[in-house]
């Protein structure tokens, strides 16, 4: 007995002109352009209910340039202490190995991923008062919150361990050898550090070094629960943003736009300082 098959020639020819795998480059598509679009929406409304001249009537609010200049003074002052403490630290990090070597990592991990409230809190109670050693601070007459170095202190907690992170991977990625050449050449341990580490390690360095500034830019949290939002001495530009939103909402969204316009470069710069890697990998 033989059997038709009841299928429309016409479809059966479109079906094999379909090229293979199309439906998972449509889905996939269609997923990424989704997430694209509702990340990207905030950033382009930021910008287009914003005319020049709200602007810079904007940028002109008096809070403004006090808030700029403490936040100049506090980032890179933070990002100083962050590179000088950390390169150290993220090159023992990356020589040593054990549960407790993982341990430190993991502590030193750990404010990045702390809630901002949780930070501030960590804080007081360290350094406030009434803290553990925040009191011993007092006895001596020095009051550390609510003020200045308040807010280079909270900096300097949550933007620490974007620097680690970034240093140890880069002193770890250098090959050994290299080291133990230099050693047998007569460096030091220090001359090998300096003469041969940083400088192999140096654009992780650079990166670490960034997103590091960039984190301690963009701190609201801690540095409202440790330090206030004292116009002058302890109010930063996000500080500043949450404080004219209520009076002035053009002046939130001009520093505001400052705010995304650094970040975006910096990103960008660090985007084309590694592009020639990913360009290899694809």
């Amino acid at each position: 007995m033989n059997v038709v098959a009841l299928t429309d020639p016409s479809t059966e020819h479109q079906r094999r002109r379909l090229p293979p795998g199309l439906g998972w480059k449509v889905g996939t598509t269609s997923a990424a352009g989704m997430l694209l679009t509702f990340m990207l929406l905030p950033i382009i409304a930021l910008v287009a209910t914003l005319s020049w001249d709200e602007f810079w009537a904007g940028i002109a609010h008096p809070t403004v340039l006090p808030a700029l200049r403490l936040t100049l003074l506090t980032t890179l002052t933070s990002l100083v202490i962050v590179v000088v403490l950390g390169t150290p630290l993220a090159w023992l990090l990356s020589r040593k190995d054990g549960r407790l070597v993982r341990i430190v990592e993991t502590l030193v991990r750990l404010p990045a991923v702390l809630p901002p409230a949780v930070a501030g809190v960590a804080l007081l109670l360290a350094f406030g008062r009434m803290g553990l050693v925040g009191s011993w601070f007092a006895s001596l007459g020095w009051t550390i919150p609510f003020t200045t170095a308040a807010v280079i202190m909270a900096e300097v907690f949550v933007s620490a361990p974007y620097f680690l992170q970034a240093a140890t991977s880069a002193f770890c990625r250098i090959d050994g050898a290299q080291l133990t050449v230099a050693r047998t050449l007569g460096a030091s341990p220090a001359g090998v550090f300096f003469r041969v580490a940083v400088p192999l390690a140096a654009p992780g360095l650079i990166a670490g070094a960034a997103m590091s500034w960039a984190r301690a830019l963009g701190e609201f949290g801690a540095t409202l629960m440790f330090a206030g939002n004292l116009t002058g001495e302890t109010q930063t530009l996000t500080l500043a943003v949450y404080t004219t939103f209520e009076s002035d909402m053009r002046a939130a969204q001009a520093i505001s736009l400052v705010l995304v316009a650094v970040a975006f470069t910096l990103l960008y710069a660090l985007t084309l300082k590694t592009g020639r890697g990913h360009e290899s990998r694809r």
